[in-house]
């Protein structure tokens, strides 16, 4: 699994385009949110958590095509498949890896951006706390999105349109819990989501990746 894990991120590090894209898109676009709203702090700081949250999940959804469309183009997905690797493996160490190049970025650039948006500093630590798994939820879901559109006619446009109504739960939970003066509740349905994905995104992606490739 460690092999195959520092594999994946050997070849996104050499196509590291796609993550910077990503990250510049969650800066550009929460940028151009302020600038919508305006000057005024009080709006700003009362947007602030759902900006951050809606660019984080557009964001992560931009590199989620490169996770197997590659593979599967040039036979190195049936390789690995044949090789002995259980299906659900493969899948867990692309999700690893698009935390690791795409989440851990947003979680980071998260609150020099939500500070630009005039977001309180108490109200900080909770956003970011709130992102942990919302961007891990993003990577589950996402992978397990592009396992189902590998090999389809058009899957570039088929993937958003199922990735997001999956989202959408996680979204609306963290941005409760960023700004819910009680964020116990929406934090652990956060977690709960995450539990749930963690052994169900990788075994669905898994049988995906398995009837692509037959």
């Amino acid at each position: 699994m460690i092999e195959l894990i520092a594999r994946e991120l050997r070849l996104a590090l050499r196509h590291g385009a796609e993550s910077m894209a990503a990250l510049l898109f969650f800066v550009i676009t929460g940028t151009l949110f302020a600038f919508g709203a305006g000057p005024d702090p009080a709006v700003l700081s009362h947007i602030a958590p759902g900006v951050v949250w809606v660019t984080a999940l557009l964001a992560a959804l931009l590199p989620l095509e490169r996770l197997f469309g590659p593979d599967f183009e040039d036979g190195t997905l049936d390789l690995l498949l044949l090789s002995g690797w259980p299906a659900y493996a493969i899948a867990a160490a692309k999700t690893t890896v698009h935390w690791l190049t795409t989440g851990l970025p947003l979680l980071i650039i998260a609150g020099p951006l939500a500070i630009m948006l005039r977001l309180p500093a108490a109200s900080l630590p909770l956003l970011l706390v709130s992102l942990l798994p919302g961007t891990l939820i993003f990577s589950l879901l996402g992978t397990l999105a592009a396992a189902l559109t590998t090999g389809a006619r058009r899957g570039a446009m088929l993937m958003p349109l199922i990735t997001l109504p999956l989202m959408i739960p996680s979204l609306i939970f963290g941005t409760a819990a960023a700004e819910s003066p009680q964020p116990a509740a929406p934090l652990y349905m956060l977690f709960a989501m995450l539990l749930a994905a963690l052994p169900l995104a990788p075994l669905g992606a898994g049988l995906a990746l398995r009837a692509a490739a037959e």
